[in-house]
């Protein structure tokens, strides 16, 4: 698996990643942040690799020195693979290198049902909390 930096090439298959495993609601809500992030920091959206396949996703942000998880998706025959743990893993790494102070889970309502992932990669406490502001109006 490689895990790597979004390009501009993944665009629409990451677009339909985050249709296909997103809920209706959630994606619509992802997008415009996903769009925003982009042009901000694209080093903060990760895409996984697996044989040639784009297998998962994760978007990140930095807000006032405290890293954020904003939305993580990966396609269902990659699940329970160690896609997610990986990204995750590999967005720790980044905040870690831009002297990021603490990493959270943005706390909505759709990382709110992946809890228990979440609680599951034990090593580095996650904690779950709201930006100062929303992705959708962080200036990166």
């Amino acid at each position: 698996m490689q895990i790597r930096s979004f390009q501009l090439s993944d665009y629409r298959s990451v677009s339909e990643l985050l249709k296909e495993v997103l809920s209706e609601e959630c994606c619509e809500e992802t997008m415009g942040p996903f769009a925003r992030q982009l042009s901000w920091d694209s080093d903060l959206v990760l895409v996984a690799e697996q044989a040639g396949t784009l297998a998962g996703v994760l978007i990140g942000t930095i807000d006032q020195q405290k890293g954020y998880v904003y939305r993580i998706a990966v396609k269902e025959q990659f699940q329970r693979q160690g896609v997610g743990r990986a990204l995750v893993a590999n967005m720790d790494n980044r905040f870690r290198q831009r002297n990021v102070l603490k990493v959270m889970i943005a706390g909505d309502k759709h990382n709110e049902l992946l809890r228990p992932f979440y609680e599951s990669l034990g090593s580095r406490q996650l904690d779950f909390a709201r930006m100062s502001q929303p992705l959708s109006i962080v200036a990166g």
